[in-house]
């Protein structure tokens, strides 16, 4: 129903957790939750009091948010234990958080294979549970485990999992896809037949993404009357993913109508949150992640960017501000004049559709990227071959030769080593240096030795470092004699990131020409002024 409340639900510091390759601190923990609370999120789980130091501390000394409710993880009383005298419950009755969300046994199949016990049970272990987070903290939510398997295999049963919690106090029934296998219409008829017997203001839905179904699957279920929804940022979870929040909330206000604590203003923030997760995680951001990716409104083709200009809505499905975000005109083999116009706006440069000039860097471009080029990603490098071709690119410094060496030899000590030694000669003005240093790699060398050269004439460079270093092969075919093409994304202390590329048969001298670009860049976007003879 259009204009109902929504409540969001994220477990990024738990589920997320369980990503391949993330380990949060308790510094990134804390850091996510305010992020999180910023945003607009109703409920922060910080993950699992008692189940390792980490999570201890967090829920010692828990971050203060303003909006979300701080909610503790666990799962029910064991068997033969009661609520009163259960390690694993006394740690989550004693955290320092506003809610316990607990997990239990819905699946008949579970409670009779993996607890040994009867059904009855296990209802008893839900009940006490239930019953003793609501006396300690005022709210509690129950997570039905596997619910969806276990309701194709004995609906009443699980339903009577459901019905005990609900009984025992428990304000949130949240119906978990465990394995991430049920498909949206599945997830639908089943969510739509539970709500008859709880009303769906106490009904959440928590997805994994096993199928690539995990946000269809959330809103099938919030179409059938769930108003809780549990995911996660970016879709972070173990094996495939969880239900991503993401795609998930901007979906449910802008196409679906509902409210949530996410209003307009703070659904601006989204992208900037997204891609603040993957620095923080030391991720890549997926370029093509719907909403907040770098290529979620990219436009590539020519006659495509013409008719974006002139009305948006025909080529979008939304406005990329309202999710933070923002066009992007591609520039690649594709490019119409449409396109080097558009980015041309947006470099600040004027000119006509009828300059020449225009003309002649379409050729350019579908040239370059004929040879290996990709301007759609290395910004700056594009950047600078507009400004040279319109005369307005300073030269900086002229490389008159350089050459690298590698060995690789065992030291005195006997440990087998690499090292590279790069020697450059370069004109700046009217001077001539010659340098060499020594580096982690030749491309490391090239650089220090470069710098060498360049930093006593343009000292902004020692606030200039790279950050990512890429490279693709060219006409694989070709073996080893195939043609590398090099990114070189670089940063300052200011935080600006720009990428420039080379492209070359030897991959020292794409090397170079990108990291060449990179110093240029800088200089020029700066205003610095060239030196001359």
């Amino acid at each position: 129903m259009p204009g109902a409340r929504i409540t969001l639900f994220d477990t990024t510091l738990r589920d997320g957790a369980q990503t391949e390759g993330v380990d949060f601190s308790i510094a990134d923990k804390m850091a996510i939750a305010r992020e999180l609370d910023r945003l607009g999120i109703d409920y922060v789980e910080g993950g699992w009091p008692g189940a390792n130091p980490t999570d201890d501390r967090v829920f010692a000394e828990p971050p203060r948010l303003a909006q979300a409710r701080f909610t503790a993880f666990g799962m029910t009383r064991r068997p033969g234990r009661s609520a009163a005298n259960d390690p694993g419950l006394a740690a989550l009755l004693q955290a320092d958080c506003q809610a316990i969300c607990l997990v239990g046994k819905t699946w008949d199949f579970h409670v009779d294979q993996a607890l040994g016990i009867e059904r009855r049970e296990n209802l008893s272990l839900i009940a006490d549970s239930i019953a003793a987070a609501v006396a300690a903290k005022g709210e509690a939510l129950f997570d039905a485990e596997h619910f969806f398997d276990g309701y194709k295999a004995n609906p009443d049963y699980a339903l009577d999992c459901l019905l005990a919690a609900r009984e025992a106090g428990a304000r949130w029934i949240v119906l978990c896809d465990t394995n991430g296998g049920t498909l949206p219409h599945e997830i639908g008829r089943i969510v739509a037949e539970v709500a008859r017997h709880i009303p769906g203001d106490r009904l959440g839905i928590h997805t994994h993404n096993d199928t690539e179904n995990a946000v269809a699957n959330s809103l099938a279920a919030v179409q059938a009357g769930a108003r809780m929804v549990q995911g996660t940022l970016n879709g972070l979870g173990e094996r495939c993913g969880n239900a991503n929040l993401v795609a998930l909330i901007p979906t449910l206000t802008l196409k679906l109508g509902y409210e949530t604590g996410v209003d307009r203003n703070r659904l601006r923030l989204l992208t900037e949150i997204s891609r603040a997760l993957d620095e923080r995680l030391n991720r890549t951001a997926n370029r093509h992640a719907a909403y907040v990716g770098h290529s979620a409104f990219a436009h590539k083709g020519g006659l495509h960017v013409s008719a974006v200009e002139k009305n948006p809505a025909f080529y979008e499905h939304t406005d990329p501000a309202l999710v933070g975000n923002r066009r992007a005109i591609v520039i690649s083999d594709q490019a119409g004049r449409s396109n080097v116009l558009a980015r041309l706006r947006d470099m600040g440069v004027d000119a006509e559709p009828d300059d020449p000039r225009v003309a002649d860097l379409v050729t350019l471009i579908k040239q370059r990227d004929f040879e290996g080029y990709a301007y759609d990603t290395a910004h700056a490098s594009f950047e600078l071959l507009v400004h040279r071709k319109l005369g307005k690119a300073p030269d900086y410094f002229d490389l008159l030769r350089f050459s690298v060496t590698d060995e690789r030899r065992f030291n005195a000590v006997g440990t087998l080593v690499t090292e590279s030694e790069a020697t450059v000669k370069v004109r700046v003005g009217d001077m001539v240096h010659h340098e060499v240093a020594d580096g982690n790699g030749p491309v490391n060398a090239i650089d220090k030795a470069l710098r060498k050269a360049l930093e006593r004439h343009y000292p902004a460079l020692n606030d200039t470092w790279l950050i990512d270093y890429r490279v693709r092969i060219l006409h694989a075919n070709d073996a080893s004699g195939a043609m590398p093409r090099v990114m070189i994304e670089s940063t300052n202390s200011a935080g600006a990131c720009w990428t420039t590329i080379g492209v070359s048969t030897n991959i020292i001298d794409a090397s170079f020409d990108a990291l060449g670009d990179s110093f240029t860049y800088r200089l020029f976007r700066d205003g610095v002024a060239a030196k001359h003879p």
